[in-house]
């Protein structure tokens, strides 16, 4: 297989040292890739930022005039308590954004059967008139819309895992049905949004899916959901390309959140989606680093991706599985979904 591995030196040039988003995240990874000898395997890109007009397609133009004072600002500023901003952050993040564009490239224009996007800062959480959450600019939600201008693509499946909701993707869409939004997260957890209840609105209802999960889910309890909820959907949707809002704050050890996830169970999450594409829009799926804030945890992460994606069998899990107690009963919160989501068949709902 043909695996577009999408990166820019310059990621690290947006960092706040002690800051959970901070430069040697993307560091690790790079490390990981090249001490896994998956880099020379990938066919590497160095993409270009994404243009304001294509910004545009997504965020206020006020918004990006505030990216833009910030650029000549001479000292590091805080857009809310979470998100930083230096003088070249708004470079770095159309530089991200132009990242997971130019991914999009190499899958539809056929110069590789899949690709990564190692990124930063991430996007789910920035909304259309503002940045949240570490993220300035809505990284996977702008490659979706050039995907629909470029290319004419009338149904594209984004599917995101990170454990905090992606809020700002989710707003971006929310009533448009020819993109459909499916996100499992931590619930109640920040930002706050992704109830079950939120489906959409307008023509948009019912393509915005979430899998709002109470803490303490790991292997077993995600991938019953994506059996028994994220394949129905997708299967029902039908996409011509699948994009993933890979973030890694769900493993156990992550220091952010309350999941349980190990990197055996992320791979399996990752070998599903990449089986979607396969039966559904004929392997076309772009991973977009997102969250992940335990260095090992992340780098390993995105390590497997690169795997799962060259077609490997190898799953990379020095941290092991989490060892407390048996994870919840998930079945009642699958079986609310699924009637939500108007997905009730005659066969039986189970969690492995």
């Amino acid at each position: 297989m043909t695996t577009a591995y999408v990166t820019h030196p310059r990621y690290a040039e947006h960092n706040l040292p002690g800051h959970p988003e901070h430069a040697g995240r993307i560091q690790a990874v790079w490390h990981e890739l090249e001490r896994s000898n998956l880099t020379a395997r990938m066919t590497t890109i160095t993409p270009e930022p994404a243009s304001e007009e294509l910004l545009l397609t997504v965020h206020t133009l006020e918004y990006l005039q505030t990216l833009a004072w910030t650029a000549t600002q001479d000292r590091m500023l805080h857009l809310d308590a979470d998100t930083y901003a230096s003088p070249t952050s708004y470079e770095i993040a159309r530089l991200a954004a132009g990242g997971v564009v130019r991914a999009v490239d190499a899958v539809m224009r056929g110069e590789a059967q899949n690709a990564l996007a190692t990124v930063r800062p991430p996007g789910h959480h920035a909304i259309g008139p503002r940045g949240m959450g570490f993220c300035l600019l809505g990284n996977i939600a702008i490659a979706a819309r050039h995907t629909q201008r470029a290319y004419g693509l009338k149904r594209v499946l984004i599917v995101d895992y990170d454990v905090h909701h992606g809020n700002g993707t989710q707003d971006m869409f929310y009533g448009d049905d020819s993109i459909m939004f499916v996100s499992t997260h931590q619930f109640p957890f920040y930002p706050g949004s992704g109830a079950v209840t939120e489906t959409g609105e307008g023509k948009g209802k019912g393509y915005t899916v979430n899998i709002a999960l109470p803490e303490g889910q790991g292997d077993l309890n995600y991938a019953a959901v994506f059996e028994q909820i994220v394949w129905p959907v997708a299967e029902r949707f039908q996409p011509e390309l699948i994009l993933v809002s890979a973030g890694f704050d769900a493993h156990w050890i992550d220091p952010l959140a309350g999941m349980r996830l190990s990197l055996k169970g992320y791979a399996h999450l990752t070998r599903e989606l990449c089986l979607m594409a396969h039966e559904l829009c004929a392997d076309r799926i772009v991973f977009v680093m997102e969250g992940g804030y335990n260095l090992d945890a992340l780098s390993h992460g995105i390590r497997n991706i690169a795997h799962v994606l060259l077609g490997d069998d190898t799953v990379s899990d020095p941290l092991g599985p989490d060892s407390s107690s048996a994870e919840p009963d998930i079945l009642p919160l699958i079986e609310r979904i699924r009637a939500i989501h108007s997905l009730h068949d005659s066969e039986e709902v189970t969690t492995g």
